[in-house]
């Protein structure tokens, strides 16, 4: 069993427009084979004191990508997070992304180091009681040895779970345990800075549409789109 405390609830925010065409047809697209049919995307986030600068710009960013699976049929999404003196807190699966929301916006950073061995070990124990389609991780440091993130981040990919590492900085460490992370799951690995706050919530939409519809579901969405979806689905081949 995962180690992770659960939150209370979890919640979304608000939506765009300019993928409204195709989420129309991810409405239609049969759902992966998770528990009860649905899909279930894992979003976790480093909440340490170094993203504090930029965690409310990042958290409209991901409020986004909550409104927009909102309106997918069939997705449930966890909020993971961690922060301070060993806190790592996971919330239930919900498909209201907006209670999701509200409890993204009442989080706080603080000091401390970060946990992504909890992170994917708990994302392992998710996948072992009921299929998980992807998780998005994102963060800007990784204090933890590669190895032993490396290991779990295998098992992981063999239970089928993709994993996305979304990197805020340049921080060269982080950048190549990132990649492997996602090497290994057979994800994605992506970069971000304050000047790409499109492309973020383009890719966030693009995951949000693979975890609800499957790959099937993410190649349409990437014919239609190009871009960032275009992007990730190139990575994961």
């Amino acid at each position: 069993m995962s180690s992770i405390k659960r939150h209370a609830d979890a919640g979304v925010p608000a939506p765009e427009s300019d993928v409204e065409a195709f989420l129309e047809r991810v409405r239609q697209a049969p759902a992966p084979a998770g528990k009860d049919g649905r899909g279930r995307l894992v979003l976790a986030m480093d909440a340490t004191l170094s993203r504090e600068h930029s965690w409310d710009h990042a958290l409209s960013i991901q409020a986004d990508m909550f409104r927009e699976a909102g309106k997918l049929n069939g997705l449930d999404v966890q909020l993971v997070f961690f922060r301070g003196n060993g806190e790592c807190r996971a919330s239930k699966w919900s498909p209201d992304t907006q209670s999701l929301s509200r409890l993204m916006s009442g989080i706080r950073c603080m000091g401390g180091r970060t946990q992504i061995l909890r992170v994917l070990k708990h994302l392992k124990s998710e996948a072992a009681a009921g299929k998980v389609n992807a998780c998005v991780y994102i963060g800007d440091a990784m204090e933890e040895p590669v190895d032993h993130l490396a290991a779990v981040a295998g098992e992981i990919g063999l239970m089928g779970v993709p994993v996305f590492m979304f990197q805020e900085g340049g921080d060269p460490q982080a950048e190549a345990g990132f990649r492997e992370i996602a090497r290994l799951t057979r994800g994605a690995y992506f970069r971000f800075g304050q000047d790409s706050a499109q492309v973020l919530r383009e890719l966030l939409t693009a995951v949000a549409v693979y975890a609800a519809g499957g790959y099937k579901a993410l190649s349409n969405h990437s014919a239609e789109r190009g871009g960032a979806a275009a992007l990730l689905l190139k990575q994961m081949k």
